[in-house]
């Protein structure tokens, strides 16, 4: 498995009169559809790709719904997703409301097998 990069030049965002400095950073290969996946996952095994698809599908609703309602969701050796809040600090304990959260997201925490291939990817320089 190989990754590509490419450099580009950021500034320091503390310092911006400090010269640019050059990073990698990586270029996507495609992406993969729900379509794609449900194909993918029937030619492995013996439902067809419109069964697979409607697994998915249904994969994706009872996530959305289950985060909404503030369950962790553990995708077995993918990781799991759980809804974070931003909110304002207030002095006193009473005094935090529900008008005090700014933002929420979602929080992905991979799960070991997922970090397991970070660590096996090798990375070539995008031409």
């Amino acid at each position: 498995m190989s990754i590509k990069f490419k450099v580009l030049p950021k500034k320091n965002p503390q310092d911006m009169m400090a010269p640019e400095k050059f990073y990698a950073t990586s270029v996507a290969n495609g992406e993969t559809t729900l379509e794609s996946l449900a194909e993918m996952i029937a030619y492995q095994c013996t439902l067809t790709d419109t069964d697979c698809y409607a697994v998915l599908r249904s994969l994706e609703r009872n996530m959305l719904m289950e985060l909404s309602q503030g369950r962790i969701v553990k995708l077995g050796h993918v990781g799991t997703f759980q809804v974070s809040v931003s909110a304002a600090g207030q002095v006193l304990q009473e005094d935090v409301t529900a008008t005090d959260i700014k933002k929420s997201r979602i929080l992905f925490r991979p799960a070991k097998k997922l970090r397991q291939m970070l660590g096996n990817l090798s990375y070539q320089k995008a031409s």
